[in-house]
């Protein structure tokens, strides 16, 4: 038996998130389907994070304890000829026997598109929101580093989440414009239920004028998810670095 770390990259505009249910495709299930395939067996995987459906992820994280034999660069390849073209294999490692993919990680990066211009593009409407309004980077990237620091973030949290400890260390937060493109990136040692959408959709509602300049900390403090902005929708959000 031995322990494998993979590592994917995936569309999620087809899934409904990473974790398995009922009635809904998901990346796991589909990644397990593939593997059962290859090893005869359906192993469990373990997942770096549990993305949201609609959410794409440029480098994803599992890991595997199996018993196939197959060397790691072989089993990559055999991985992502039996998956769906909206998931590729990037790469496959023998890790730890107790290596947790989801546990063991230190932190998480994510990115957010916004196309910033008066036209839609179709070439990236799945991958990304549409925001026809000028967007004043420089202020936002000055907003965005008042989420920096170790906080409670429950004004950050959508409903529904059952986890009750919701401190959590942002390390980072970088708002950057390319050409039309602006990015949002955030990273952190963890996120809540929904933590990105949440912070990208308060800073474009301060961008608007909807929320007042300045106010990250205060809505912070607050604890209440009602002062903080709307949750930007799905598809702009990447996970897109994973760092162990």
């Amino acid at each position: 038996m031995r322990n494998l770390l993979f590592t994917i990259s995936y569309d999620g505009t087809a899934y409904h998130g990473w974790q398995v249910q009922e009635n809904a495709p998901t990346v796991q299930q589909t990644v397990q389907d593939a593997l059962e395939i290859i090893c005869g067996t359906r192993d469990n995987i373990t997942g770096c994070s549990r993305t949201d459906s609609g959410v794409h992820a440029e480098e994803f994280c599992f890991n595997m304890r199996t018993e196939c034999p197959l060397e790691c660069g072989v089993f990559a390849r055999a991985l992502d000829a039996n998956l769906p073209r909206d998931i590729a294999v990037r790469g496959c490692r023998e890790v730890d026997f107790d290596f947790h993919a989801r546990y063991d990680c230190k932190e998480k990066e994510y990115t957010y598109k916004v196309w910033n211009s008066p036209e839609k593009n179709p070439f990236i409407d799945k991958y990304s929101l549409h925001h026809p309004y000028p967007l004043d980077v420089p202020f936002l990237d000055a907003q965005a580093k008042q989420f920096t620091g170790t906080h409670d973030f429950s004004a950050f949290c959508a409903s529904g989440s059952s986890v009750e400890d919701k401190v959590r260390t942002v390390y980072s937060f970088d708002v950057e414009r390319k050409d039309k493109l602006v990015e949002f990136r955030i990273r952190a040692n963890g996120y809540l239920y929904n933590m990105v959408r949440i912070a990208v959709g308060t800073l474009i509602d301060i961008s608007a004028g909807k929320i007042p300049a300045d106010s990250i900390p205060g809505i912070i403090s607050s604890l209440d998810r009602e002062r903080a902005g709307q949750t930007a929708k799905a598809k702009g959000l990447f996970l897109s670095k994973v760092i162990y």
